[in-house]
């Protein structure tokens, strides 16, 4: 279920990353949490009713709903400008900023090797967005801007996980994307309209964002954490061959290291917080 979840992000970014060429970003944005939304209206609410929207906290929800909305608009952008694999690895910094902003976030210590491996894996970003290199300076600048969201996204997710269902979490993320992108779109619609393939192809966005949290809560639900984090790193594999074989695009030597220093940063993160 994990690889199968982390091929669906894959996909869904290897579509958005199509669809941008010709539809703006906002649209397939809106597409993504519209038809996500659909599919939780379709197999949840008819079992969980009202446990799908109870919160002790909705401020809080709404907020980090918000952030992930960012982070979706974002990486669409950066997607848009630059290629599949270099654009997932840079996204996989974010929990290095998590690791340095659990600290004054959540109290947690932040220890000797977790400076290290964040470092490490900055290093690794510098390799891929080198001055020297061909990527896109305003893709980098958005592709940042959604890891850092994401970070935020994750702290939040990690305050609101004591006292919150795990389903009204996704239920809101949801909501809130379709119901924000839904009451802008007077200001980014402007055409031109999609074909019959494209349409299918424009709602299989929330398909595999759907889908794909689905079989990570379920993932997470059938085997520990520890077992099942590194396998989040096999994005990074599905990318690359999606960007090589979908766009002709494959990294350089120099982004291929810095790929590497990034997944071994994050695991390294991910292992010193199951052996803590």
């Amino acid at each position: 279920m994990m690889l199968a979840a982390v091929l669906c992000f894959a996909l869904l970014d290897a579509t958005a990353k199509h669809l941008s060429q010709k539809f703006p970003v906002p649209m397939l944005v809106w597409a993504r949490y519209t038809f996500h939304l659909l599919l939780m209206l379709l197999f949840l609410a008819p079992t969980l009713r009202w446990k799908l929207i109870a919160t002790q906290r909705p401020f809080l929800q709404i907020v980090r709903a918000t952030m992930l909305v960012c982070v979706t608009g974002f990486a669409m952008a950066a997607f848009r400008l630059l290629p599949l694999a270099e654009t997932t690895a840079l996204l996989f910094i974010t929990p290095l900023i998590v690791a340095l902003l659990a600290g004054p976030f959540l109290g947690e210590q932040v220890t000797r090797r977790q400076w290290l491996a964040s470092l490490t894996g900055f290093a690794g970003a510098l390799l891929i967005a080198r001055p020297s290199g061909a990527l896109n300076l305003t893709g980098i600048i958005f592709v940042l801007a959604a890891a850092l969201c994401y970070s935020i996204y994750q702290i939040q997710t990690r305050q609101l996980t004591p006292t919150e269902n795990t389903f009204t979490m996704l239920f809101y993320t949801a909501l809130v994307g379709a119901f924000v992108m839904t009451v802008g779109a007077p200001l980014y619609w402007s055409g031109p309209w999609p074909n019959l393939p494209e349409a299918l192809l424009i709602a299989s966005l929330g398909i595999f964002g759907g889908t794909g949290h689905f079989l990570l809560i379920s993932a997470f639900r059938h085997a520990p954490a520890t077992t099942l984090s590194p396998l989040l790193y096999v994005q990074l594999i599905w990318a690359t061959l999606l960007g090589w074989l979908l766009f002709g695009d494959w990294p350089d030597p120099i982004s291929l290291v810095g790929m590497l220093l990034i997944a071994a940063a994050s695991a390294s993160i991910a292992t010193n917080r199951r052996t803590a």
